[in-house]
């Protein structure tokens, strides 16, 4: 978990169980969002807190304001299509609100 928690104003926009996918975008840098679950959609799993932003932080930035972080569940099999483990498995992953978009009610 990361150690820069900070109460914050900042409201998160998603709430547990709601339809999220990571936003499939390149970044040049240092980057918390892996590129294997760019893309991918998947479900809110919990809100963790606030934080500074680390993609801020590590180029001497402030990392204010602070982004919401949440633990976003994937099935694997939306991961990895060849996938022939259990319909079930699914990846549990941090991802900062900025990667994040709501997906509507069709996916």
């Amino acid at each position: 978990m990361i150690s820069m928690v900070v109460n914050s104003a900042s409201s998160p926009k998603f709430h547990k169980g709601q339809k999220v996918q990571i936003i499939l975008e390149e970044s040049l840098g240092h980057c918390r969002t892996p590129l294997y679950v760019r893309g991918a959609s998947g479900e809110i799993a919990d809100y963790i807190g606030s934080y500074k932003n680390p993609e801020d932080l590590a180029y001497g930035g402030t990392g204010l304001p602070e982004s919401p972080l949440y633990w976003v569940e994937i099935k694997l099999s939306e991961l990895w299509h060849n996938y022939t483990g259990d319909s079930t498995d699914t990846l549990r992953v941090e991802v900062y609100e900025h990667w994040l978009r709501k997906l509507n009610k069709e996916g």
